[in-house]
This record gives C-alpha cells, sequence and structure tokens, in this order.
C-alpha cells in the first residue's frame, strides 16, 4: 500500500517543481494606476503592430496594448510610473485596416502609423 501512496506523491513534487514562482521579466511588478495596472517593464525590442497585440496577450490574462487615452495617461505620469526606453509606443487604437496610433513618451506627440513600423511596448491590464 505504502508503494501505491508515493507514486502520487512523486509526480506532484515533479509537477511543483516545474513551476517558476518568478515573474514575467516585462510584468514585473506591475504598477497600479487608477483602473489599470501597468507592466514594469517596455518589451526588450521595438517591434511592428500586430507583434505587439499578439505578445502582449501571451502574457497572461487581461494584457494587452494600452489605449490611446491610457497611453496618454501613461505619458503624463511616466515619472511616476517609471524606466520608459525614449521614443515612441504603439496604442490599440487602429487609424484604418494599415495604421494604428502611437504615442511618443519623450515628448507626448501622438501620430497615426504604418503597423508594419517598429515602435517600444509597454503592456497594460485593466483592474
Amino acid at each position: 500500500m505504502k508503494k501505491l501512496l508515493i507514486i502520487p506523491f512523486l509526480f506532484v513534487c515533479y509537477l511543483g517543481m516545474g513551476q517558476s514562482s518568478t515573474p514575467d521579466p516585462i510584468i514585473g511588478k506591475p504598477i497600479k494606476f487608477g483602473n489599470l495596472f501597468i507592466a514594469q517593464n517596455d518589451f526588450p525590442k521595438q517591434m511592428n503592430w500586430t507583434d505587439a497585440k499578439k505578445l502582449c496577450a501571451a502574457l497572461g490574462k487581461g494584457w494587452r496594448l494600452p489605449t490611446q487615452d491610457e497611453l496618454s495617461m501613461i505619458y503624463q505620469n511616466k515619472e511616476k510610473i517609471g524606466s520608459f526606453s525614449d521614443g515612441e509606443f504603439w496604442s490599440s487604437v487602429e487609424g484604418d485596416e494599415s495604421s494604428a496610433w502611437v504615442q511618443n513618451i519623450t515628448n507626448g506627440g501622438i501620430i497615426l502609423m504604418d503597423k508594419e513600423e517598429v515602435y517600444y511596448v509597454r503592456a497594460v491590464r485593466s483592474l
């Protein structure tokens, strides 16, 4: 009987060893700002809009590109939030099928850009 009990115990131990308690390096310790969680870090490389959407979603439940309004709020509070790359960041808002809005986190400028261009990405998640 003891041999039968040890097999499930070993299986549970094996599963537990495969679990990581380390947070995703992009999400880090999310910053709560209003009704929004903001990932602690930018993605390490600039990317096009389609890849940005996919990689934000791949972070887990609810993670996404920020809306234009959320990105504007992030820009206005960038010192409180911290550690942004200098340059433009993708928003989730499309202009048409081939363009989306970006915001310059350095100077606040907002412009409509081709989705194939590459810009920085900071993921967000609603509370």
